[in-house]
């Protein structure tokens, strides 16, 4: 097989199975992390499907939540949920955000910084549209520890020497180079936490469904039958099950937070 193509969330629905269970349990952890107050206004940067934008609605209470992705698939989907609620949708670019310096009080990217092609940009661009004194944070799967939920598929795919599609930017899921870039922006008050989740599935064919089928790289579709066949026997031979035949995978990611300057 030819090298892997980029990661493209354009599926909302395929997205919903894949990643919003993972990233609703990794947000909530994150949101109880912030230090936060009622009638603030957030930026939720990359929010694809609008997982994360319904916690901060649920958990935060805030006086508005601009949500951004440049999916306008996901955007699409992420409309049915935001009916008659504070939340302005748009499609857009993380390192050039179509918003007005000091805008908003919080700014986050939620499981997003990997994605970005320069993280620095898109960092930076969290920093000019937050008000000064106001909280600039995010959190992404460790993937440079083996943090990932999709870590197993993409042992068993590079055994097979199949290759499999990667977060551009890995290198800054690492808390030395989190940290470091918080400081080169001059963000004060630092902090890091690790947040350790996990999900259960029903059984293999759930896990199958939810993260090999439902992958946004679209795996399955490019593997022969051969291939697919073989890919899932070895991950029903690694991933242990309960009596009752469900499986629980675990994974972690890095989070930061810092205020930007008053």
């Amino acid at each position: 097989m030819s090298s892997p193509e980029p990661i493209r969330f354009t599926d909302g629905a395929a997205y919903e199975r894949f990643m919003a269970p993972w990233s609703r349990s990794a947000g909530n952890l994150f949101l109880d992390w912030l230090v936060r107050r009622p009638g603030l206004a957030w930026a939720d940067i990359g929010a694809g499907n609008g997982a994360f934008t319904e916690l901060i609605l649920a958990k935060a209470t805030p006086s508005s939540v601009c949500a951004i992705d440049p999916s306008d698939a996901q955007i699409a989907t992420a409309r049915q949920k935001f009916t008659a609620k504070p939340v302005e949708l748009s499609i857009g670019d993380a390192m050039a955000l179509p918003y007005d310096a000091n805008r908003f009080d919080v700014a986050v990217m939620a499981l997003v910084l990997f994605f970005v092609p320069d993280p620095r940009k898109g960092a930076s661009e969290m920093v000019r549209v937050t008000k000064p004194g106001g909280m600039v944070a995010s959190y992404t799967w460790d993937i440079m520890r083996g943090g990932t939920p999709t870590q197993p598929l993409w042992e068993e795919l590079d055994a097979l020497r199949i290759p499999a599609a990667r977060p551009p930017s890995a290198d800054i899921s690492r808390f030395e180079a989190l940290k470091a870039l918080w400081a080169e922006l001059g963000l004060r008050e630092v902090e890091t936490r690790e947040l350790v989740v996990e999900r259960t599935f029903a059984d293999f064919d759930d896990y199958w469904l939810s993260m090999v089928v439902s992958s946004p790289s679209g795996i399955v579709g490019k593997l022969s039958d051969a291939e697919s066949a073989e890919l899932r026997r070895r991950l029903q031979s690694r991933l242990p099950s309960s009596a009752s035949g469900a499986i629980t995978v675990h994974a972690s990611a890095t989070a930061i937070k810092g205020r930007k300057a008053a």
